[in-house]
C-alpha cells in the first residue's frame, strides 16, 4: 500500500496536474526516484535500524541517515542532468504556451528530501514495531515455559508431601482394622489415578477435584474418633468450570493435621461455593494449644507451593487470607478464585 501510493504521488497525480505532454525521460527520472526510496526503506529497516539504532549508536545512526539523504538528492540531481531533463523540461512548457515556466528545481529538491526523510520515518517505524512485536512473544514464550516449569516443579513437591502423610496414616491403621486398611487403600488408589491422568493438562473439571477432596475426606476419617466432626459443603455446580488441579488440598490436608485432637472436641468445616464467576472456599479448624501456629507456619511447604502456584496461575484473579479467630478459636483459611469465560465454558 505504502508504494502504491507513492507510487500514484511520483507517476501520475502530481504530473497530470500540470497537463502538459512530458517526455519520457521525465517518467525514467520519477521511476528512479521511486526505486530510490524502496531502496532507502529497506536499507533502513533491514541494516540501519537493526545493527545501529538497536544497539544504541544513535549519532551513527543519524549520520548515516544525513549521508543517505545527502546521497539520494545528488544522485537524483546527476540523473536529472544526465536525462537532460531541464531542457526537455522547457520545451515542453513553452510549447504549452508558458513563457516562464515555473522554478520547480528547488521545490522539487524539498519535496525529495522531505519524501526521502519520511521514508527513512515509516521504516525506522515499522521496524521498530514489529521488533517489538517479536521481542513480545519471545517474552511471553519464556514466560510460558517458565511458568510450566515452575508449576511442575511445585505440584511435584505438593504430591509427595500428601502420600507422605496419607501413607502413614493408612500404615497405623492397618495394626487396628485390616478391612478398612483396605477400603483405604482402594481410596488412595482412585486418588492416585486422578492425579496421574486427570491433572497432567494443567487443568481439570471442578466437579472430580471435589471428587478428590471428599475421597481425601472419607480417607481422614477412617482414622478419626467421635471426638472430632467434620463438616463438608459442595458447591450446587450448575456448569463445570475448569480449574487448577490440586489448590484445595493442601489447606484441606493441613486441616486434619493441626486441627484434629483425640482428647478435646474438634471440628473441620470445609465450605465451597460458586457464585458466577467466584469460586470460594473456607476451611476452618479448631485451634489446640499443642499444635498453635502462626500463619507462615501453617502448612509447611503445601502450602507455600500453593501460594506459589496461585500467583502464577490467577495473577491478580484471587484472594487469599489465613489467620486465627480468638472469637472461636478456630484457624479460618479463605480463598477466593475469579474465574475467566474461557474456564467458566471450557467444557
Amino acid at each position: 500500500m505504502l508504494w502504491v501510493t507513492f507510487a500514484f504521488i511520483l507517476l501520475f497525480y502530481f504530473p497530470l496536474s500540470w497537463n502538459i505532454s512530458f517526455p519520457y525521460q521525465f517518467w525514467i527520472k520519477q521511476s528512479v526516484i521511486l526505486l530510490t526510496l524502496v531502496t532507502v526503506f529497506y536499507l533502513n529497516s533491514y541494516a540501519l535500524v537493526p545493527k545501529l539504532l538497536l544497539k544504541n549508536k544513535n549519532l551513527a545512526f543519524i549520520l548515516c541517515i544525513v549521508v543517505i539523504t545527502a546521497a539520494t538528492g545528488q544522485f537524483i540531481k546527476f540523473t536529472d542532468e544526465a536525462l537532460d531533463l531541464p531542457a526537455l523540461m522547457t520545451k515542453a512548457f513553452t510549447e504549452k504556451g508558458i513563457i516562464r515556466p515555473p522554478r520547480k528545481g528547488d521545490k522539487i529538491d524539498l519535496m525529495l528530501l522531505m519524501m526521502t526523510l519520511l521514508m527513512v520515518g515509516i521504516s525506522t517505524s515499522v521496524t521498530l514495531i514489529q521488533k517489538w512485536q517479536l521481542d513480545k512473544q519471545e517474552r511471553e514464550a519464556l514466560e510460558k515455559e517458565k511458568i510450566g516449569s515452575e508449576l511442575s516443579f511445585l505440584k511435584a513437591q505438593i504430591n509427595p508431601h500428601f502420600f507422605f502423610n496419607t501413607l502413614n496414616n493408612i500404615y497405623a491403621l492397618t495394626h487396628v482394622d485390616v478391612e478398612t486398611s483396605r477400603k483405604a487403600l482402594h481410596k488412595l488408589s482412585r486418588m492416585m489415578r486422578y492425579l496421574l491422568y486427570d491433572t497432567q493438562a494443567g487443568i481439570t473439571p471442578l466437579s472430580k477435584e471435589l471428587s478428590f477432596i471428599v475421597d481425601y475426606i472419607e480417607l481422614m476419617k477412617l482414622r478419626l474418633n467421635d471426638m472430632t466432626t467434620v463438616e463438608f459443603n459442595p458447591p450446587v455446580i450448575l456448569h463445570d468450570p475448569q480449574i487448577a488441579p490440586m489448590l484445595f488440598l493442601p489447606y484441606v490436608e493441613n486441616a486434619f493435621k493441626h486441627g484434629v485432637s483425640t482428647l478435646e472436641p474438634s471440628v473441620i468445616s470445609i465450605n465451597i461455593e460458586l457464585k458466577e464467576k467466584a469460586l470460594s472456599m473456607t476451611v476452618k479448624n479448631t485451634i489446640f494449644n499443642a499444635n498453635a501456629v502462626t500463619a507462615d507456619e501453617y502448612g509447611g511447604i503445601g502450602l507455600s507451593n500453593t501460594k506459589r502456584r496461585l500467583d502464577l496461575l490467577y495473577p491478580g484473579r484471587h484472594e487469599f487470607t489465613a489467620n486465627k479467630s480468638n472469637n472461636t478459636n478456630e484457624f479460618i483459611v479463605h480463598l477466593t478464585l475469579i474465574l475467566d469465560d474461557t474456564e467458566l465454558h471450557s467444557r
